[in-house]
């Protein structure tokens, strides 16, 4: 059993419960596999990067084996703002995308899609078309210096909240890159940078907390400055030891790794 996300954010729930802590978001257009489910809560898998949580029953729409298996396969088209609108033709009502939000079946001539009984308008300006342009690590940064200053929240993917492995998902959807949800499954995705010198913009730096274990994540911006969400999306000042803190000048993050994926 599959479904799909209309609405403008789903929230993924630990447990089958309103009250349950929220680890990940759906955004709209991302389908989901259905692993159980009870009267008021489903547990999905999402098929862009298979995480699994629960979610409100009411906020899925079903979807057949046969689309399903089409959007999974497919590049689709993505929103490449933190925040666009879009027009539901059938219902004469707008819905706010967040970036990242993907589009199934888009039409770039008719800037519209079809899904369901609804026709979709969104102008193609907002939206990037993955297999039509190779994206670099500055690209990378244009996306994330959009979603500056966004608040940090815990299994957020939206500009009104996000989380630091979130911010470096969403920024790599945009630029046409399926990426996984956490920052310890990040991590093992990419080649390796040696040293922190050898690094370019775009390159994904990698913490550890005092157990050893990827906590967290950013964005080189260059050498020595990096965007990640701490608090907020922000940019601060980076060395071989971590990430240094732009209030109090100590370090707030140990660096471990540096990976490059564009």
């Amino acid at each position: 059993m599959f479904g799909i996300n209309l609405n403008s954010l789903v929230p993924m729930r630990t447990t089958a419960s309103e009250q349950s802590e929220m680890c990940s978001q759906l955004l709209f257009g991302e389908a989901v596999a259905v692993l159980e489910k009870n009267d008021t809560f489903m547990l999905v898998q999402n098929l862009m990067d298979n995480y699994k949580g629960w979610v409100d029953v009411k906020m899925i729409t079903p979807l057949s084996d046969k689309i399903a298996t089409l959007l999974n396969e497919d590049d689709l088209a993505v929103i490449n703002k933190p925040i666009a609108n879009c027009f539901i033709e059938s219902k004469n009502e707008n819905i706010v995308l967040c970036g990242g939000s993907l589009l199934p079946f888009y039409l770039l001539e008719k800037e519209s899609f079809e899904l369901g009984n609804n026709t979709y308008h969104i102008s193609s300006n907002q939206v990037n078309m993955p297999l039509t342009k190779s994206f670099s690590g500055n690209d990378m940064l244009s996306v994330a210096f959009m979603y500056l200053n966004s608040p940090y929240l815990w299994g957020g993917k939206s500009p009104l909240g996000i989380d630091c492995s979130g911010l470096v998902q969403v920024v790599l959807s945009i630029c046409g890159k399926k990426f996984p949800r956490d920052a310890s499954q990040q991590v093992e995705q990419g080649s390796l940078i040696s040293f922190l010198p050898e690094a370019r913009s775009g390159d994904l730096a990698f913490f550890e907390n005092a157990e050893g274990r990827i906590s967290h994540v950013g964005i080189l911006i260059n050498n020595n400055q990096i965007i990640h969400a701490s608090g907020r999306v922000k940019i601060e000042s980076i060395d071989a030891q971590g990430i240094i803190n732009e209030q109090t000048g100590n370090y707030s993050h140990r660096l471990r790794v540096i990976k490059r994926i564009l």
